[in-house]
This record gives C-alpha cells, structure tokens and sequence, in this order.
C-alpha cells in the first residue's frame, strides 16, 4: 500500500524538522484530514521558523476558531494582518480585519 501523503511529508521532515514548504505542505494535508489538533502544531512549528505572507496565519486563525480558541484565533489574525502587509498582500489584511471586526470585538 502506498504511504499517505501525511506520511511521506512526515517522514520527510525526518532529516529535516524545520523545512517550511514541508512543514506548510503537512499543514495543508492535516487541513484537508480535518486534523485540527495536528493542523494547529505544524502551523506553530512552522510559524516559528518561517517567515510567512499571511496565509498560514489564516488558516491557523481558523483552526482555533473550530477548536473554541477565540483568544489565539483573534491573534492569529492580527498576526496575519501585519504579515499580509508586511509582503504587501493588503487584500488579505483587508479580510482578516474584517472577520477581526465581525467576529471578535465586543458587542
């Protein structure tokens, strides 16, 4: 039987433990399995030696939101506000601060 796509990017990171297009390439398959424990890890490892656009920080947003983590998902999003404007994506910024606004402020 063929190893799953989760275990070939698992055993890749093997020899490797902080190559972000494999760790960001595991997130994306943890997302699809609808792992979010595992989907919250990777991104967290992989958010902690990579210096990304915006994207993950949306996807990780979105996994605390399923998982009831309101506190991290509003800073998971604030995060991905200031990445997204920082590689110069303000249409990301732009929706992040808008589900910021909706979501998250106070009544």
């Amino acid at each position: 039987m063929a190893a799953s796509r989760i275990e070939v990017f698992e055993q890749m990171l093997v020899s490797d433990p902080n190559n972000t297009m494999v760790l960001f390439g595991l997130a994306k398959e943890y997302e699809k399995a609808s792992d979010d424990a595992k989907l919250i890890e990777t991104l967290e490892k992989y958010l902690a030696v990579a210096d990304d656009e915006g994207n993950a920080y949306g996807m990780l947003a979105r996994a605390y939101e399923r998982t009831k983590q309101t506190e991290k998902a509003s800073a998971a999003y604030q995060r991905g506000v200031d990445a997204s404007m920082a590689h110069g994506h303000p249409g990301m910024a732009e929706e992040y601060r808008q589900i910021l606004e909706s979501e998250f402020s106070a009544p």
